[in-house]
């Protein structure tokens, strides 16, 4: 599956789901004082931008460490989509990641695992290391995804009361649904370069 700037930007928009962590960003923060939301978000995707770079940087290694083959990343990033996509369309009563902390968030569950969480980090791993070469492309698409989630989340509950709890719902379930397709391509692909490597 060829990959672009805007394929990029898209799938990690998707992953990281700014519109759909509107309701766990505003539970998460209900004890913190409304002057010090804004600051506390934007710290998080700060954090959550800085470990997706370092797993975009340093997949390939990673992927050595862990002896682990493109393949099976491809197929396990594809799963590991796939289950979040089905819980964005058919969302639980504790959110797509589980219910929230009541303490201040530093880090988790905000930066981790409601930014970067499983599905973000493979997923930019793999783009980082199937096209090592085209790095500033894909920190650039990573970049311009971060920005919008910072904007979006930086305003969460002026989002939320303009669209109103069903039209947020409907447009987590639409994004979930364009995720679900992504990640069976993603799982096809893997299945595909798995069948291939027996031939």
């Amino acid at each position: 599956m060829e990959q672009t700037f805007v394929s990029v930007f898209i799938l990690i928009l998707l992953v990281t789901d700014p519109i759909g962590n509107i309701p766990n960003f505003i539970g998460v923060l209900q004890r913190v004082p409304p002057e010090k939301r804004r600051r506390v978000v934007l710290r998080e995707v700060a954090i959550a931008y800085g470990i997706l770079l370092g797993f975009m940087f340093f997949g390939d290694h990673i992927l050595g460490w862990l002896h682990l083959t493109q393949t099976s990343l491809g197929i396990a990033g594809g799963v590991i989509l796939f289950l979040i996509a089905l819980r964005m369309v058919f969302p639980g009563e504790a959110g797509v990641f589980g219910g929230p902390t009541v303490d201040e968030p530093f880090i988790v569950p905000l930066a981790v695992p409601l930014i970067a969480g499983p599905s973000a980090l493979a997923t930019v791993l793999l783009v980082g290391s199937q096209a090592p070469t085209r790095m500033t492309e894909w920190v650039g698409a990573l970049t311009a995804a971060m920005a919008v989630s910072a904007v979006v989340l930086s305003f969460a509950e002026p989002i939320r009361r303009f669209l109103g709890e069903r039209a947020t719902a409907a447009a987590e379930r639409l994004m979930g649904l364009i995720l679900t397709a992504i990640a069976i391509e993603m799982l096809l692909a893997g299945v595909r370069s798995f069948v291939r490597s027996f031939a």
